[in-house]
């Protein structure tokens, strides 16, 4: 008998040591077959040829646990940096910019998308940033030549430890000979895109202790003026939510905003999948395993391309971003809080949407009647100076708000909705589905804890509130001295 109890344990043992094996396939190849998913950006050539190969797509969220766990990508990659110019500062920045170039056969545009970085920034937020550009090019003559002239034309930025140019050893790349033709592109395109895959990986990897989060833009990318405040405004304003990647641009790898501590975990996965396809698709699928399933983008983007020749053989890229603008300074603040309603909601468009400034998204309500609200709750009292509120969309013109009037509030106290004011105040009356109060300040002698919209009239139609703006009280004249500061020494 205890010879047979002896045999049965030897043979659970061998069955548990013979799956370990098999599991660690299983995983590693489930990782695999959800890269390639069905997804809204793969254009729809290349899904129906997803489509032939892999019968049935699988959902990134079942493993978002697996790729959390089976790789412990919290360490850095071990790679060897030359420093071209400049060496990093002990003190970590808010913000990294980052920046991968080569050579290009037409047009190099790298010297103006530097040059943009810092003059479109004033002397305040340069104090936030370092720019890091990884020269990924091996023809050491040309990046001998380029280091030279960046090194003439942003010599205080680099003394001042705001600009750093690096290059990662040659010999720390992985092969870029027989690569996997996925897509049926040419040789030397996936060549391209693969080694681009590990230029960034390698950059990001060199940036990961610099600051508190990371920007990627492109070599040939301008700025918008202090996009670096608009930055702020919007992670301000994420306070207490999840997010992977915001997009502050709608093209290509430019305007991805990460936490810098994601960045070990993002350079080892562009490196592993490196040969599988373009960077800005596996970005969709990192994403997408660290369960953020939507895009997160704002409007307007910060930065809009600017090069006439791709650096893939000099062809010809005129695209540009219709949501670009120049001038980011009139961007809201929204100061972080809860938002309530008691008009019945459509969907999934909850009063949060209209608080956003993400692109789509807005409240949507069934028919309001009179006495409803929609209300702002701060997370603690602050000072506005102005308010913008605009209902309704261009292709749902009648879904606006009729009859309805903005209230600002203090004295907030607990209740079982939730924190409410006891006592409001009325800025103005909604006309034409939309209101706009300034001065607000200096109409309001207290710190506003509150903003409502109250309905005061029924209205058969639906109502869309589209967007919310709100614009704190700033320091005098802090933006403009800086502004100037910061001519002075681009000079």
């Amino acid at each position: 008998m205890r010879l047979m109890w002896k045999s049965m344990d030897k043979m659970r043992c061998f069955r548990k040591r013979s799956m370990f094996p098999f599991l660690g396939f299983l995983i590693t190849f489930l990782l695999l077959f959800n890269l390639y998913m069905d997804d809204g950006y793969v254009l729809e050539a290349e899904k129906r040829q997803l489509g032939e190969t892999l019968m049935h797509p699988a959902n990134s969220e079942r493993y978002i646990h697996t790729f959390r766990d089976l790789s412990n990508f919290s360490g850095a990659i071990n790679v060897t940096y030359r420093y071209l110019a400049g060496i990093p500062l002990p003190r970590k920045k808010y913000l990294t910019i980052g920046l991968s170039s080569v050579k290009r056969k037409k047009g190099n545009y790298l010297l103006e998308t530097i040059k943009s970085i810092f003059d479109q920034s004033s002397y305040e937020e340069l104090k936030e940033i370092v720019v890091v550009v990884h020269l990924a090019d091996f023809d050491l003559v040309w990046c001998e030549n380029l280091v030279q002239e960046i090194t003439r034309k942003f010599a205080h930025h680099i003394i001042a430890g705001r600009l750093l140019v690096i290059q990662a050893l040659e010999e720390y790349y992985p092969s870029l000979d027989g690569l996997k033709r996925n897509y049926n592109d040419p040789e030397d395109r996936v060549r391209f895109r693969s080694k681009q895959n590990v230029d960034y990986a390698f950059l990001l990897n060199f940036c990961t202790n610099l600051s508190h989060f990371y920007m990627m833009l492109e070599d040939d990318v301008r700025c918008s003026r202090n996009f670096l405040t608009a930055l702020k405004k919007v992670i301000t304003s994420r306070e207490g939510s999840y997010w992977v990647m915001l997009e502050f641009s709608k093209l290509g790898y430019i305007g991805k905003l990460y936490h810098s501590k994601d960045l070990p975990r993002l350079a080892h996965f562009l490196l592993m999948f490196y040969q599988e396809m373009p960077c800005d698709w596996l970005l969709i699928h990192f994403r997408g395993l660290l369960a953020q399933k939507d895009v997160i983008r704002f409007k307007p983007s910060l930065f809009q391309h600017m090069g006439y020749y791709s650096s893939y053989k000099g062809a010809e890229n005129k695209l540009k971003d219709d949501d670009f603008e120049e001038d980011s300074i009139d961007i809201p603040d929204n100061p972080p809080a809860s938002l309530y309603t008691n008009i019945n909601v459509f969907e999934n468009y909850d009063a949060t949407k209209a608080y956003s400034s993400i692109v789509d998204e807005y409240f949507w309500g069934k028919p309001p009647c009179t006495g409803d609200f929609y209300v702002i709750v701060f997370n603690k009292s602050t000072k506005i100076s102005r308010i913008k509120i605009v209902t309704g969309t261009d292709d749902r013109q009648n879904d606006v708000l009729h009859h309805g009037a903005l209230e600002v509030g203090q004295k907030s106290v607990e209740t079982k909705q939730g924190r409410q004011c006891t006592s409001y105040i009325t800025l103005g009356e909604f006309k034409g589905g939309s209101i706009e109060v300034t001065n607000v300040d200096r109409k309001i002698s207290f710190d506003i804890e509150c903003v409502r919209i109250v309905i005061t009239a029924s209205q058969k139609e639906w109502l869309i509130i589209r967007t919310i703006s709100l614009w704190t009280t700033q320091p005098v004249s802090e933006l403009q001295v800086s502004s100037v500061l910061s001519s002075v020494l681009s000079v």
